[in-house]
């Protein structure tokens, strides 16, 4: 059994795999810009008068977040590829995939700005400023992330890490499954509400709240899995705390405006100290 999950992840996240998928997401990305572009300007020509009420085909800068919505796609599976590696790697990806969410969030919502009024007074121009510096302060605060990862000490492989390492590889690939279907599940469903004309509240949450559901319970199972192969309470208290920072993304989803912000920055804060004090205590060991 250990042999074959090793094998099947070896197959879809060899090296090749992923290289296909980079040019498979390239093509996606050029191919959907290309047509949000035009949907865009047929609209703008009121050639498409019944998707008047999507604000996506609004302004042409709106075409950006079908790119970004792509990159995301590929952002995942990197996500799922790392999992193995270590609790660390994985949430620095969580943490990169949610600051590209709201970069794309960001393209989507610039034409809901209205700049003809004091900036202050609308609700989306205050979610703009909001997203613009909740950005820069992620951007800063994953760097500090990845930079203290690198500070954290490397255990050598032995017999157990590598038993621990084939569990977590078994997840990744049950994982895989389940996005696979679910991506399909939420095409399906946004296709089904634009087709019905029906708005969808917020576009930005498709897919990615239940997928964010999904990682806090693949988290899950691979922290109860850890109790198997450590019993260092400063490595338990580390992932327990990574996965409240899952937690705190997840919760996000639910929220907008500043709250939304707050909480998606108060998981990377949570987590780099967390992380912090790990190191600290790894170097007192």
């Amino acid at each position: 059994m250990e042999m074959l999950v090793v094998n099947a992840f070896g197959i879809v996240f060899s090296e090749h795999s992923k290289k296909w998928i980079e040019k498979i997401i390239l093509w996606l990305s050029i191919t959907g810009f290309i047509i949000h572009l035009a949907l865009i300007y047929l609209n703008k020509f009121e050639l498409l008068g019944a998707l008047d009420q999507f604000k996506l085909l609004a302004n042409p800068i709106s075409a950006i977040y079908t790119p970004f919505t792509f990159i995301l796609i590929y952002e995942i599976y990197l996500l799922v590829l790392y999992l193995p590696r270590s609790f660390t790697t994985s949430l620095s990806k969580q943490f990169e995939i949610i600051s590209l969410i709201l970069i794309r969030r960001i393209f989507g919502d610039i034409p809901k700005v209205d700049i003809e009024v004091d900036w202050f007074h609308t609700q989306e121009n205050l979610n703009l400023i909001y997203d613009l510096v909740g950005i820069l302060i992620l951007y800063f605060l994953i760097y500090q992330f990845n930079k203290d990862s690198r500070v954290s000490l490397k255990k050598p492989i032995n017999e157990r890490i590598e038993q621990f390492v084939t569990w977590k590889k078994a997840i990744s690939l049950v994982l895989l499954f389940c996005l696979v279907i679910m991506s399909f599940f939420s095409l399906y469903h946004w296709l089904f509400e634009i087709a019905n004309f029906s708005l969808v509240q917020n576009v930005n949450t498709i897919f990615y709240n239940d997928f964010f559901g999904l990682l806090i319970l693949a988290d899950v199972f691979i922290l109860l899995i850890s109790f198997k192969y450590t019993e260092r309470y400063i490595q338990i208290i580390r992932n327990t705390g990574f996965v409240i920072c899952t937690i705190l993304i997840r919760l996000s989803f639910g929220t907008t405006g500043f709250t939304n912000v707050a909480l998606i920055i108060s998981s990377v804060v949570f987590g780099l100290t967390i992380l912090k004090i790990f190191n600290l205590s790894e170097k007192v060991d």
